[in-house]
């Protein structure tokens, strides 16, 4: 009868109950040791899987909202492109509303010391309409001369620097009157009062439409007992580096003096 009361499932207590477990769990354990990781193996790989596609789902609201940040930057860029691109071409037709007159291109062929000093060889002539006494410009409007022979394919240009050239002009934003002479070498003087206060960097100014640089003043020499100074002004390009030029009529030779003689 104690057997049977200890065996009958009624009278077993938990504490028997947690002893079979454990019995039949070291059992199967020596029986069989990656018994339980085989059968739970499928179940920590979903578990994975379902990690995985769980942070590839979120992440996909993360690029999205990138995405869409940076088309916004893309789009605002390309309207502040369009609006300078807008405002680049009012200036073009503004600057070409101003020059009507369009002059005439042509690439230079042959300058100093290729050419004789404070001269320029063209290649153009008459049959692209430059004439005798045009006005020639180099990059920048700046005035450098006047066509003083032509051919009809060729054209030779005589610089403000040749010696014997003559132009009347003004320096300094007070706009002081001078005569400018060509001092040859690509050298240009002039003499001014000494009550004028020109100082070395000034710019010197020729006749035409505008403000048209010629020059700047790289030295001045002063006679104490003379009651005006010298300066030595430097043309505002370098000959060198010029490879055009623009010819076109402005009215400077109107202004260049009549003792000026062309060689």
């Amino acid at each position: 009868m104690k057997r049977n009361a200890l065996l009958s499932s009624t009278d077993i207590s938990w504490g028997m109950y947690a002893f079979l477990v454990a019995i039949l769990v070291l059992f199967l354990r020596f029986l069989a040791p990656n018994l339980f990781w085989h059968i739970f193996t499928p179940v920590f790989r979903g578990a994975d899987i379902l990690a995985t596609g769980s942070h590839t789902f979120i992440n996909s609201f993360s690029n999205t909202a990138r995405l869409a940040s940076e088309n916004e930057r893309l789009v605002n860029e390309n309207v502040a492109l369009s609006n300078e691109n807008h405002t680049l071409l009012q200036k073009v037709a503004g600057l070409g509303a101003l020059h009507e007159t369009p002059g005439i291109l042509a690439g230079i062929v042959a300058r100093p010391p290729e050419s004789p000093y404070d001269t320029l060889v063209l290649a153009g002539g008459s049959r692209a309409g430059i004439t005798l006494g045009q006005e020639v410009f180099g990059p920048g409007n700046v005035p450098l001369g006047i066509v003083s022979s032509v051919l009809a394919d060729f054209t030779r240009v005589t610089l403000f620097s040749a010696p014997g050239m003559t132009t009347n002009g003004w320096i300094g934003r007070a706009a002081l009157p001078l005569i400018i002479r060509g001092a040859g070498a690509g050298a240009l003087q002039a003499s001014l009062s000494r009550s004028a206060g020109v100082v070395v960097g000034d710019i010197v100014f020729a006749p035409g439409p505008g403000m048209l640089p010629l020059g700047s003043v790289v030295r001045i020499d002063s006679d104490p007992s003379a009651p005006g100074v010298s300066l030595h002004i430097m043309p505002m390009l370098n000959l060198f580096s010029l490879a055009w030029v623009e010819l076109r009529s402005t009215g400077i030779m109107a202004f260049v003096s009549a003792t000026s003689t062309l060689p």
